[in-house]
């Protein structure tokens, strides 16, 4: 069944293998945006999509600083006294943008999952749907870039701004956000290399299914 698939699906299975990894970790990781290591006086550490860490972070509404806020957290921590208050601070629109985005790219490269199982071990060119399916994990794929694309391009243009992160001077984006871009180019490459499966497995059958009419008909003739 394998040997039947072209040169594009095979190397589809690989590149999208390569694509979930990659948005896999962008998601679950927290150097999107991280401080230069060697300040020894910075307040900011990193932070990701769902996590923040600080050194020492005074509550940024706060003009007396009688709280300061060290280590790492979930960025929706309900236990951490105090958390919750600058929670507007620390999830501005841009940065739920951001999260929208990449996790409906994480959905649909969770549901890519088991399409792409489907192709590889249950589905051969031979069979009825397997045209739709291949489309369907192309097209799949293509949004899931897009998705990713748009979060990474929102992040990438407003995140190290002045006004946010403390430090922002010493401030550059992490491997977690570089993973992403790499991520949503994988993506886009897998997309099209399904709808490139896709496309020569229909030319095929209908090569095909003119061959075999034209036999019918010169069959028909001779008799």
């Amino acid at each position: 069944m394998g040997k039947k698939r072209t040169l594009s699906g095979n190397f589809g299975i690989g590149v999208f293998v390569l694509a979930f990894v990659l948005i896999l970790l962008a998601f679950c990781t927290s150097s999107w945006l991280v401080s230069d290591y060697r300040i020894t006086g910075a307040r900011f550490d990193r932070l990701g999509l769902w996590a923040h860490c600080f050194r020492s972070l005074a509550e940024p509404h706060d003009e007396y600083q009688r709280r300061f806020f060290v280590g790492c957290r979930w960025v929706y921590d309900p236990f951490t006294a105090g958390y919750s208050e600058i929670r507007e601070y620390l999830m501005p629109p841009f940065m739920i943008v951001t999260q929208f985005f990449y996790t409906l790219a994480f959905i649909g490269v969770l549901a890519s999952f088991i399409l792409v199982l489907l192709f590889f071990l249950c589905f051969g060119p031979q069979q009825r749907h397997f045209v739709h399916l291949t489309n369907l994990i192309g097209l799949v794929m293509l949004v899931v870039g897009v998705c990713s694309g748009i979060a990474v391009i929102v992040f990438a243009i407003t995140a190290n701004r002045p006004d946010w992160m403390p430090g922002h001077e010493n401030n550059f984006f992490g491997w977690s956000f570089g993973v992403a871009i790499a991520g949503s180019i994988a993506a886009l490459i897998t997309g099209g290399l399904f709808l490139v499966e896709a496309n020569v497995q229909k030319k095929k059958r209908k090569h095909l299914k003119e061959s075999q009419t034209r036999f019918e008909m010169e069959h028909e003739t001779k008799a």
